[in-house]
């Protein structure tokens, strides 16, 4: 359930022309996060990048929950892609300062990405939705 919640909240971030469109006043509070949005989304790409790695780990539970693991390998996934481009910025600085083939490749990802941002992130809000709903009907 801690996946679903954490990727229903990256993808809000991720989505702010979409919220701010619904609720008025939430551009307030998109401004207090702001300066935090490159952290957010650093954490929660690990975080995504640990929920493959566990997905893959758990790999015999296709046999038991095919469900349950196909959501949590796509929400990882997703979790992982828009935690990176969120928290670009700070991945750049810190992790790949001193290698500049990865950071020119990193670069050209996150151009690639960009233009998905907002669709990404509508497509978070409802593997998150679907991965608290699976996480309650499953386990």
């Amino acid at each position: 359930m801690t996946f679903g919640i954490t990727l229903i909240l990256l993808s809000i971030i991720a989505v702010p022309s979409l919220l701010l469109s619904k609720k008025p006043n939430a551009k307030e509070l998109l401004e207090k996060i702001e300066p935090y949005q490159g952290w957010i989304g650093l954490i929660l790409c690990f975080y995504g990048v640990w929920g493959i790695i566990f997905s893959i780990l758990n790999l015999g539970w296709l046999t038991t929950f095919p469900i349950w693991w196909a959501t949590l390998l796509a929400g990882s996934i997703v979790q992982a892609v828009l935690g990176f481009m969120l928290g670009f910025s700070l991945i750049n600085k810190y992790v790949l300062s001193k290698n500049d083939a990865a950071k020119e490749k990193a670069i050209a990802l996150r151009e690639k990405l960009a233009p998905k941002q907002g669709k990404l992130g509508i497509v978070g809000l409802f593997v998150g939705g679907w991965m608290i709903v699976a996480s309650i009907l499953f386990f």
